[in-house]
């Protein structure tokens, strides 16, 4: 199943920084574009699967530039939009966009809404994160551990996909939230450790399992094997 490219449109590099983390961490293939000029260019360069487009650019508006890139492809178009230009959004619908989604939101919404437009055009998501003996299916947020199926609470399950994603490598508890919480402010630290804890005790980490998440004094944590089979 190849890698799904998604365009993202945003000129807020925090924003931008989140989602990219966020979707490449799921699987995706993510190029980013500031301006409508910026992604014209990329257009040339590139087919995406999907485009995620602010309202709001620097040289232009997103609905308006959603007509010309129907002229261009078929690709599903989800704008990305602030409560106050909902109006506007209804104007980008009626010229071709798909959905829309109000800042700010859930990265796991922002997932699960970009994986429905993709299904509607044939493009199946793998969603899946293979670690054996461990399996994650992030649509379904089951993980398969050593033959045992475990639901997890969306938080816990992006924890895991991000450690996942690293594993063998230590991580930052600052980055974890960040890419889990999608913002950088707030106690990260109480935040971060509490939900370890938890997917310790969902995963039954601390009952003689195969794998182990470990954390350092430095808020560092790293997934790894502590034995093999």
């Amino acid at each position: 199943m190849r890698q799904a490219h998604i365009l993202m449109v945003e000129d807020e590099r925090k924003v931008s920084s989140f989602n990219r983390e966020y979707l490449e961490g799921q699987g995706y293939e993510v190029s980013v574009a500031e301006t409508l000029y910026d992604a014209r260019l990329l257009l040339e360069e590139c087919t995406p699967d999907l485009i995620l487009l602010d309202v709001m650019l620097p040289d232009g508006l997103g609905f308006d530039f959603c007509a010309e890139l129907r002229q261009k492809t078929s690709a599903p178009i989800i704008f990305l939009t602030s409560r106050n230009e909902n109006e506007s959004v209804v104007k980008g619908l009626i010229q071709g966009g798909d959905d829309y989604i109000v800042k700010p939101y859930d990265l796991n919404i922002l997932g699960v809404r970009i994986a429905a437009q993709l299904r509607r055009k044939g493009i199946e998501f793998a969603g899946h994160i293979e670690l054996p003996p461990m399996s994650i299916d992030v649509l379904s947020s089951i993980v398969t551990l050593e033959g045992r199926r475990i639901s997890l609470p969306p938080k816990e399950l992006q924890l895991l996909c991000c450690l996942a994603l690293s594993a063998g490598r230590r991580i930052s508890g600052e980055e974890l939230y960040r890419r889990t919480w999608g913002t950088d402010s707030g106690d990260w630290k109480g935040v971060v450790s509490v939900n370890i804890s938890r997917l310790r005790k969902h995963l039954g980490l601390d009952d003689g399992s195969i794998f182990e998440i470990s954390g350092s004094k430095q808020m560092e944590y790293v997934l790894r094997k502590i034995r093999f089979t």
